[in-house]
């Protein structure tokens, strides 16, 4: 290992995830219902249930597919692991977790299995049930013998065009569901990060910055497009423990810069870098569900010719009057139009 990578593992120490960083987003999330519920004149009371992600296996075989948690789910509850359900109390706080009751197998392919004390200690919610038990459990926290009503998640991704999906489970026909207010307000409550959730988006985005860095020093004339990509991938993973990137890389040089998702299934990164290409690597790691979106552009020989040194600077400039102008209170529009 060189000198530059002993410095690299010394500069980056991913941080303990705190659990209050989960418990201030349900606390956020719980005084925002409220809040909404007053105003329009509605019981506050009901509760909020979410589904956590499915592990997933490619195609019909049993090769697993690396499990990464549904983002909603993850920003309230910090799971892990596949198969929970989260639900909160509107009208007390309190927080559940689900948990697949496992079979004894389990245990022997893929290692210990949590007992709910266990899961209860680790992600700090009030208390930890079986799934199979939810049923019964959501139905003891209505009062009055009045029927239970869920709060689910349901609303359109307006980058994707897709709909989250709302929570599913056997019995839930027994109770009522509100599947219109929970999505705007979660969503808006993701928007605004509190310290906890800063400091991780600065770690992560320092990670991605100094392995965007390490590709720019290693780059040369003739070496692929996957290559640089596996240079961002090792980096951000061996000195930073991200193991999971935002998106798929985009490592184009030459033609290939101008296709705006490059880098897929059908276009791979397998160009071969030319010299007089310019090179345009769009990469972010994520640690700990919280992701970073970093776009750069250079020569791949270190040599911007002139009409490169033009377009770049132009682009350049545009950036820092974006950043010199940023501040609370202008507009994302605003930014756009400068």
């Amino acid at each position: 290992m060189s000198l530059r990578d002993d410095k690299a593992m010394a500069a980056h120490s991913p941080p303990q995830i705190p659990m209050e960083l989960y418990r201030q987003n349900r606390s956020k999330l719980i005084a925002a219902m409220r809040q909404y519920l007053q105003s329009q004149g509605l019981p506050i009371n009901g509760v909020i249930l979410l589904q956590g992600g499915e592990e997933q296996t490619q195609y019909c075989t049993d090769g697993i597919i690396l499990f990464r948690q549904e983002s909603y789910f993850a920003y309230l509850f910090g799971v892990k692991e596949p198969g929970f359900y989260g639900a909160m109390d509107i009208s007390t706080g309190k927080a559940f977790l689900f948990t697949p009751r496992l079979s004894e197998d389990y245990a022997v392919w893929m290692g210990k299995i949590h007992t709910s004390s266990d899961l209860k200690e680790i992600y700090e919610v009030d208390e930890v049930y079986y799934a199979d038990e939810m049923e019964d459990i959501l139905r003891s926290l209505a009062t009055d013998n009045e029927t239970m009503l869920l709060y689910l998640l349901h609303g359109l991704n307006t980058d994707s065009n897709k709909f989250s999906q709302p929570a599913q489970f056997k019995g839930i026909e027994n109770f009522n569901t509100n599947l219109d207010i929970l999505h705007p307000i979660l969503t808006e409550c993701r928007v605004f990060k509190s310290h906890l959730e800063l400091n991780l988006l600065r770690y992560v985005n320092e990670v991605s910055s100094a392995a965007h860095v390490e590709v720019m020093r290693r780059t040369k004339v003739g070496m692929k497009e996957y290559q640089l990509e596996s240079t961002f991938l090792h980096y951000v993973y061996m000195f930073g423990g991200c193991r999971h990137c935002s998106y798929t890389c985009i490592c184009a040089t030459g033609e290939n810069s101008s296709v705006l998702h490059y880098g897929h299934a059908g276009a791979p990164n397998d160009r071969t870098l030319k010299d007089g290409d310019m090179a345009l690597l769009d990469m972010g790691a994520e640690f700990s569900f919280y992701g970073s979106d970093i776009t750069c552009s250079f020569p791949v020989n270190g040599q911007f010719t002139d009409d490169q040194r033009v377009v770049y600077n132009a682009v350049l400039g545009a950036h820092e009057a974006v950043i010199s102008k940023m501040k609370p209170g202008v507009s994302w529009v605003e930014m756009h139009n400068l």
